[in-house]
């Protein structure tokens, strides 16, 4: 959340993104939201979560899926965007859960303090936007009541779309979009502000944070060819946003290929294509607050709850 600034992003076209990738990506985010109930359900609290933490929450797609997963909860969707905090509000009333849905701007890892305590705090991509991840996760562990659980997507494979050879430039484009994707994403977490080198062992650093692992689980994400006009769409935006994060990086002839993939009108780009696809998979990473943690309750009692 952090790593973004308002005045460097095109919320409407981002917002348009985020949308479809929230839609596509439905399925698996529901097993995942099962999964989390399953967890609490085992001891008997799902029924008595009161307060649940979206951190990241972008256009309000999953604060609206964890509101009708904990339907006695107060949902509290977290970011740093006020556009993106409206949509999520207005995608709450218009779901019939704003009644239960409150938004809170918030920068991290400054304001990790004025998150308040919660029964269960989701973040899907914010934590590797913080320069010390660890640092963020001991953040987001605080806000957890005793019994709490966290859950933390991070990882998962990137998404497959194209074929090895599709026709246009050199075979094996998608793999070297993966590598450019990889090297941009390293150099992006190079210039955070107080970057920290971290071994991406996410059940190990939850359980720096003073946390219980519960499991990792990974769900699949497949549209299969031939993709309808959403996932389609989808597959654009990905690919103007590429170019826009990386395209200076990619040799002229991955740079063509990419434009014209890109372009509605071109009859071999992405919205016509026969054999595009879309698969990815989604990894959940969950740990538990113990039940009864001396020193916590006094503690507690000083955070904002509202």
């Amino acid at each position: 959340m952090s790593a973004h600034h308002d005045h460097d992003i095109d919320w409407g076209a981002m917002l348009a993104h985020l949308e479809l990738k929230a839609e596509m990506h439905a399925p698996a985010l529901d097993a995942a939201a099962d999964w989390m109930r399953g967890l609490l359900d085992a001891d008997g609290r799902a029924d008595s979560v009161d307060r649940v933490l979206d951190v990241g929450s972008g256009p309000g797609a999953i604060t609206c899926l964890l509101a009708r997963r904990f339907p006695g909860a107060r949902v509290v969707a977290v970011d740093q965007s006020e556009p993106l905090l409206e949509h999520a509000r207005s995608r709450a009333e218009e779901q019939g859960v704003g009644d239960r849905v409150d938004v809170l701007r918030a920068d991290l890892p400054d304001d990790l303090d004025a998150l308040g305590a919660a029964d269960v705090v989701w973040s899907s991509q914010t934590v590797h936007h913080v320069g010390d991840q660890q640092a963020a996760l001991d953040g987001l562990a605080a806000a957890l009541r005793p019994a709490g659980l966290l859950a933390v997507v991070e990882g998962g494979l990137p998404a497959r779309y194209l074929p090895r050879d599709i026709g246009v430039g050199r075979p094996g484009l998608q793999a070297r979009l993966d590598a450019a994707w990889e090297d941009r994403f390293s150099t992006m977490r190079a210039e955070l502000p107080g970057s920290v080198a971290q071994v991406e062992d996410w059940p190990a650093m939850l359980a720096r944070a003073g946390l219980v692992p519960t499991g990792s689980r990974t769900f699949l994400v497949e549209h299969t060819a031939p993709l309808d006009a959403r996932v389609r769409e989808f597959l654009r935006l990905h690919l103007e946003h590429a170019l826009d994060t990386f395209g200076d990086a990619l040799d002229a002839g991955d740079r063509a290929a990419v434009e014209r993939l890109a372009d509605p009108d071109a009859p071999d780009g992405v919205l016509w294509r026969p054999d595009a696809f879309y698969l990815a998979a989604v990894t959940v990473h969950t740990a538990r607050m113990c039940a009864s943690d001396p020193g916590r309750g006094e503690a507690e009692a000083q955070r904002t709850t509202a």
